[in-house]
């Protein structure tokens, strides 16, 4: 069975938008584009390095995912983790997005929680969920979100969005793994709690 993972950078206030380029989604005026950059060390590289490698495919919402055309569509690349990311499937959450030109996408049906729920049964390995700050929600919702990979850098950005604007409700998790980078970015894993 494949899990689902979602791996988010974020700032100690809990944003989560454009963290790697000025021009990533500048909704609401959001100035601080590219916010990680000063915190990027070995550490976390060979984290996120690790992390794409090892993928079985990606579940993308449809912002992320033309960010991720811009950033990663190279087709002759040689480090590990950009041939990773051509090679695994891209599977896109969008319903106006009808022509993905990204080699190996699909684009998921309307009846997204029973599709990523067919993806878990029919696959090994992890589909990794990065950015995608309307599809978290639902997915976690839904209770299809099998473990968070939070990237937590030292920083305050004011404004911005969030993982979860007020709609996730109660829900306690279990840390399962941390880890502290030379720059103070806390990489934290967390599982949901079960009481069943």
């Amino acid at each position: 069975m494949s899990r689902v993972v979602v791996i988010n950078f974020v700032s100690l206030d809990g944003i989560i938008q454009a963290p790697l380029r000025a021009d990533e989604d500048t909704d609401g005026g959001f100035a601080h584009g590219g916010w990680v950059h000063p915190f990027m060390d070995e550490t976390v590289a060979t984290f996120m390095s690790g992390a794409t490698s090892r993928a079985a495919g990606l579940l993308l919402g449809r912002r992320t995912y033309k960010n991720f055309v811009v950033d990663w569509e190279q087709t002759d690349a040689t480090d590990p983790a950009i041939a990773a990311m051509n090679r695994i499937p891209k599977y896109l959450v969008s319903r106006t997005l009808t022509d993905p030109s990204w080699h190996n996408t699909i684009r998921l049906g309307p009846d997204l929680p029973a599709e990523v729920q067919r993806l878990r049964d029919g696959g090994d390995g992890e589909i990794l969920v990065f950015g995608s700050g309307q599809l978290v929600p639902l997915l976690h919702q839904h209770d299809l979100v099998d473990e968070y990979r939070l990237l937590i850098f030292p920083i305050l950005l004011g404004s911005g969005k969030r993982m979860f604007a007020d709609t996730a409700g109660l829900t306690t998790f279990r840390l399962t793994d941390s880890r502290v980078s030379d720059s103070g970015v806390t990489i934290n894993s967390y599982r949901r709690t079960r009481s069943d």
